[in-house]
C-alpha cells in the first residue's frame, strides 16, 4: 500500500525519533511504502528535493517562513501551503496512486490537498487530530468570537470544518477529545453515528500519540554523572519539565507553584524548553534567586532523554483556561523514562485522569497553589519508582506505535 503523509514537521529521515517518524517506520515494517511531504522554510536556503530511503520517500518542499517570523509573513506563508502541497503532489508524485492519506493538525489548512488526492486516487483519508484550532486560540484570548475578531475566527472555523469533511476517519488523542469533537461538530457526529450503525464502529476514535519505546534504564553512576553535569542535587527529588514554554503551558500559574516551594530543601526543579514564555521563568529566577530550580533553553535530544531518566517526577503543565482537552506528547517521554507524572492542568483534559486512574501520577486541576502543595507532600511519601514502572507498562500497552499503526490500518 502507498501511504502519503502531510506534515509541517521538518525531518530528513524516518530514522529520526519522534511521534511521527516512529509511526512511519512502523508502516514500513508492515511492508507499506510511505511518501512524506516535510517542508523546509525559506530561511534555510535549501531547494526542494526528494530523499529516497528503503520503504520511504521524503519530499523536502521549500515553503515560506512560518516559525520565528513576523505575523504578516507567517500569515502569507500559511495561506500558501495548500496550493504548494497540491503543486508538489502533481509534480513529484504524479505517477503514484495513494491508498491512504495521513495528516495531522496543526495546521488545519490541508483540506484542499486532501480533497485532491481523495478525488484523484480514491484514497482513504485519516486525520490524526493533535490540536483543536481555532478554539484553543479563543481559550487563551488570542482570538475572539465577537466583534471584528469574529471574521478571523469564522474563517479558521470554516477551514477546520472543511478538514473534518474531507476526513474518512478522525483519530483523537484521548476519549475526552473524541467526545469534544462529537459534541461541537454536528455534521461529524451524524457521520459518526451512521458509520457506527453500518460498520459497528464510528469514524471518530481514540488514536493517541505514540512512539517506539526504548528502555532508558540508567545505572547509579550515570545518573549521578548527569546530575552533576547539569548541576542537579543528588539528594533531592528532582522534578523535570521539558517542552514548549508558551501560552498553552500556563507558565504564570506554574511559577506560582514553584514560588510556593522555593524554600523546600527536599525538592528541585529542572526546566528545559524554548518559547515565548521562557523569559518569564528567567526573570523569576533572576528576581527571587531560588536555590532549587535550574533552567536550560536547550539540551541535545538524546542526552535530554537520558537526563529525564536521571530525574524523579515529570511535570506536564497546561493553561487553566482551556476548554479543549489537550493531551501533550511529552507524557510519552516521561513514561519511557519510567517517571511518574504530575499533571498541572485545566479540568477539561483527561490526561490527569489517565495518570491517576492507572496508578502512575497525580492530577492538580483546581488552579490552586494549595492543592499543588498538597500534591508535593503526597509525592514525597509515595514509591515513585514503582509508579514509574506502571507508567512504562502502560506506555507499551497503549502508546506503542505498533498498536496505533494497526488501529489506523483498521486491524
Amino acid at each position: 500500500m502507498n501511504i502519503l503523509f502531510f506534515t509541517l514537521v521538518d525531518f530528513n529521515t524516518i530514522s529520526e525519533r519522534s511521534i511521527y517518524t516512529d509511526l512511519l517506520r512502523e508502516f514500513v515494517k508492515h511492508g507499506h511504502h510511505v511518501y512524506s511531504i516535510s517542508p523546509t522554510e525559506r530561511r534555510k536556503h535549501i531547494r526542494t528535493t526528494l530523499i529516497q530511503e528503503p520503504g520511504s520517500t521524503i519530499l523536502k518542499l521549500r515553503i515560506g517562513n512560518i516559525q520565528k517570523t513576523n505575523i504578516f509573513e507567517k500569515g502569507l506563508s500559511t495561506i500558501a501551503i495548500e496550493p504548494q502541497f497540491i503543486y508538489a503532489i502533481k509534480k513529484y508524485f504524479y505517477s503514484v496512486k495513494f491508498d491512504l492519506v495521513l495528516y495531522s493538525t496543526p495546521p488545519i489548512t490541508f483540506s484542499k490537498a486532501v480533497k485532491y488526492i481523495k478525488k484523484r486516487d480514491g484514497a482513504v483519508t485519516y486525520l490524526m487530530l493533535k490540536d483543536i484550532f481555532p478554539q484553543n486560540a479563543v481559550d487563551l484570548g488570542m482570538m475572539k468570537k465577537s466583534g471584528i475578531g469574529k471574521i478571523i475566527y469564522s474563517l479558521f472555523r470554516k477551514k477546520e470544518e472543511q478538514l473534518y469533511e474531507q476526513s474518512d476517519r478522525i483519530g483523537c488523542m484521548s476519549k475526552a477529545n473524541v467526545q469534544y469533537i462529537l459534541n461541537h461538530n454536528p455534521k461529524v457526529r451524524k457521520r459518526h453515528i451512521i458509520a457506527k450503525k453500518k460498520y459497528g464502529k464510528g469514524m471518530v476514535e481514540v488514536c493517541p500519540n505514540s512512539i517506539e519505546p526504548i528502555d532508558l534504564k540508567i545505572n547509579d553512576d550515570e545518573r549521578n554523572a548527569l546530575r552533576k553535569k547539569y548541576k542537579l542535587p543528588e539528594d533531592r527529588v528532582v522534578f523535570v519539565y521539558g517542552g514548549n514554554l508558551g501560552k498553552p503551558q500556563g507558565i504564570d500559574f506554574l511559577l506560582k507553584c514553584l514560588y510556593s516551594q522555593r524554600k523546600n530543601e527536599k525538592v528541585f526543579f529542572l526546566i528545559v524548553g524554548e518559547g515565548t514564555e521562557f523569559y518569564k521563568i528567567d526573570r523569576y529566577i533572576k528576581k527571587y534567586r531560588p536555590e532549587n530550580i535550574r533552567l536550560y533553553n536547550w539540551i541535545p535530544k538524546e542526552e535530554f532523554e537520558r537526563l529525564i531518566a536521571s530525574c524523579d517526577v515529570g511535570i506536564i503543565s497546561l493553561d487553566y483556561r482551556f476548554t479543549i482537552p489537550n493531551f501533550p506528547s511529552r507524557l510519552l517521554s516521561y513514561l519511557q523514562a519510567k517517571l511518574p507524572v504530575l499533571a498541572i492542568t485545566d479540568p477539561n483534559t483527561d490526561i490527569g485522569k489517565v495518570v491517576e486512574e492507572n496508578g502512575f501520577g497525580w492530577w492538580c486541576k483546581k488552579n490552586s497553589v494549595g492543592e499543588f502543595e498538597e500534591m508535593m507532600t503526597e509525592i514525597l511519601k509515595r514509591d515513585r519508582k514503582a509508579m514509574g514502572k506502571k507508567g512504562y507498562l502502560y506506555l507499551r500497552e497503549c502508546y506503542d506505535v505498533g498498536v496505533v499503526c494497526e488501529k489506523i490500518l483498521g486491524k
